[in-house]
This record gives structure tokens, sequence and C-alpha cells, in this order.
């Protein structure tokens, strides 16, 4: 077998966990970035054991803070030297918590789900490129089906540097803003990874159970909503498995800037006013994604804006 070398971040529960499962009983090596060490700590110790694997790695990072991310990727240089497989699996997602931002002053959300993500992948680039078979897999949501409707637009003047608790907010919408952000880098990184032959992957992901221990986590008022949606989700093995198949599969070898539904079929840009049945079929299908995905300004927007971002981040700590 192939053997790669593998980071997958928010490895200590639910899908992340799945999948170190998967990769690791496959005999891969794979680094866990994971912002909790010590609560990380007995869940590698147990995949470990479990897989017979003894290649199965811990690494700190919290993925919110851009000093964070650029400690680990130092760390990962000296102890790793390579990488083939990039997933950003980790994310912010808080039911009912009230505004908050990141060490560096960004919108908590926006920080760790899109921002966070690109400087991670910018600092590893080039181990990226040293790779024969280099594939980064995005997790997305099916919240940006919200952007089915035309007048939902990225809202990028609430982003950084406000006071506390300066506005209403809503973390639905702050959370839609952010996977719809990082759609838009996979289309970008397709493209300009092109040449250094990696690959750029998005998977849109419907929800996975979560565990008793997860739900114990969200408000009282929430966790009524989580346990009714874990009647219908898939359990995280589901999706662990998409990844694994996604990130090693030959069938996907020479493809890239793709969005996969749960299917793994390629998901296309949906039709723009195409009727009232057309708009509720491309709303409860799972074959279209916004076509506000492929808008070229407000791609280069987040793009340049994630550039601005990192910028002072962006050097590896020597």
């Amino acid at each position: 077998m192939n053997q790669k070398t593998v980071i997958i971040t928010g490895a200590n529960s639910g899908i992340g966990k799945a999948a170190t499962q998967k990769f690791a009983g496959e005999g891969h090596t794979v680094i866990m970035a994971c912002r909790n060490h010590d609560k990380s700590q007995p869940i590698r110790d147990q995949i470990a054991t479990e897989t017979g694997n003894d290649r199965v790695h811990l690494e700190q990072v919290d993925m919110g803070s851009f000093e964070s991310i650029r400690d680990f990727c130092s760390t990962y240089r000296e102890k790793y030297q390579e990488l083939d497989i990039l997933i950003h699996n980790a994310a912010y997602f808080n039911h009912g918590a009230p505004y908050k931002q990141s060490p560096d002053g960004i919108e908590i959300t926006f920080a760790t789900n899109a921002a966070g993500p690109f400087l991670m992948t910018m600092l590893l680039r080039d181990l990226l490129s040293d790779s024969d078979d280099a594939r980064i897999l995005h997790a997305g949501s099916n919240i940006i089906k919200h952007f089915l409707n035309p007048k939902k637009e990225i809202d990028f003047d609430h982003l950084r540097n406000e006071p506390g608790n300066p506005r209403e907010h809503s973390v639905y919408i702050n959370y839609r803003n952010s996977k719809m952000a990082l759609l838009m880098l996979t289309f970008k990184m397709a493209k300009e990874f092109a040449d250094a032959g990696i690959k750029t992957y998005s998977l849109q992901i419907n929800g996975a159970t979560m565990s008793k221990e997860a739900l114990m986590k969200v408000k009282p008022g929430w966790r009524i909503i989580a346990r009714i949606q874990n009647l219908f989700f898939r359990p995280p093995e589901f999706t662990a498995n998409l990844y694994y198949e996604i990130c090693t599969s030959k069938r996907f070898r020479d493809t890239t800037g793709v969005h996969f539904n749960h299917k793994l079929d390629v998901m296309q840009p949906a039709k723009v006013d195409g009727g009232i049945i057309t708009d509720i079929k491309q709303g409860v299908g799972a074959d279209v994604y916004p076509a506000y995905a492929l808008n070229e300004d407000v791609t280069e927007k987040v793009w340049s804006i994630c550039c601005e971002l990192t910028l002072a981040h962006s050097k590896l700590k020597s």
C-alpha cells in the first residue's frame, strides 16, 4: 500500500475522530491536529491501540489563532518533513453563543473556518507540492444552500476589530458565511495550486450524529433541536469514509476544484431564475450548490481578505 502522511484538524471527536480511525486503520501516518492536547491524548492512544498503528501522532493547534497555527506548522516541519493529505475538518459553530473574536481580532467563526485553514495551507504548501499525489479537503456544509437566495451575500463589514458585543449577530449567518468563503477558497486554490500538482476538494456535509457527550455541551434550549437532528443524521463514520475515498482513491487523482455531495457526485452550480419548481428541487436536492460560489469578484475579495488578515502571521516561527 502507498502509505500517506495525513493531517486532520479537529481529530479528537465526531467526524475527525472517525476519519483518524479510518486512515490509521488503513496504515497511514496520521497527525491529529487538535485544540485541546490533554483531552485528545487518550483518544489518540485509543486509536493507536485499536488500529495497531503507532504512527498516530498528536499535535496541538487552535485553528482560530494565527499564532497557534504558525507554531504548529513550524513544529510539523521539524518533526515530519512531508505531507500528502491535508484535511480541514475543524470548525467553530457554537449554538446560542455571544459574539466572539479570535485572538487576532477577527470574528471567531470566519477566523476558524476560513482564514485559519487558508493560513495553514499556505504555510504547508511547499511540503504538499513535494508529494506525488497531494490532496487538500475542505469540510463544507449544506448551510450554504441559503445562498441559493440571490439576495444573500457574505457580510464582509463585521469581520474584525469590533468592540465586545457590538451588534446583534447570528451564529448561523456567521457559519454560512464562513463555509461559503471556504468553498470559494477551494475553487481558487485549485487554480493557484494547479502547477504544483496539489488537488483541492470540498465535501458538502449534511451533519453527523452527535455523541451524548457532545450533546451535553449544547445549551439546553438548543439541545432539543440537536436531539431531533440526530434522528436524521448519519453516523460520523459515514462521512469519514467519504474523506478517505476523496483523499486516496485513484478515480479522483486527476480531479481538482470540485464540490462533492454525500454520494461523491460532483455538484454543479445551481440555475438562477429557473422558476419556482426548479428552485424547490435545487433547495431540497443534493446535486447543486449556489452559483454565488462562482462569483469571481467575491472570490477575489475572500482571497485578498484572507491574505491581508494572515499577512503578519505568514512567516513560520524561527
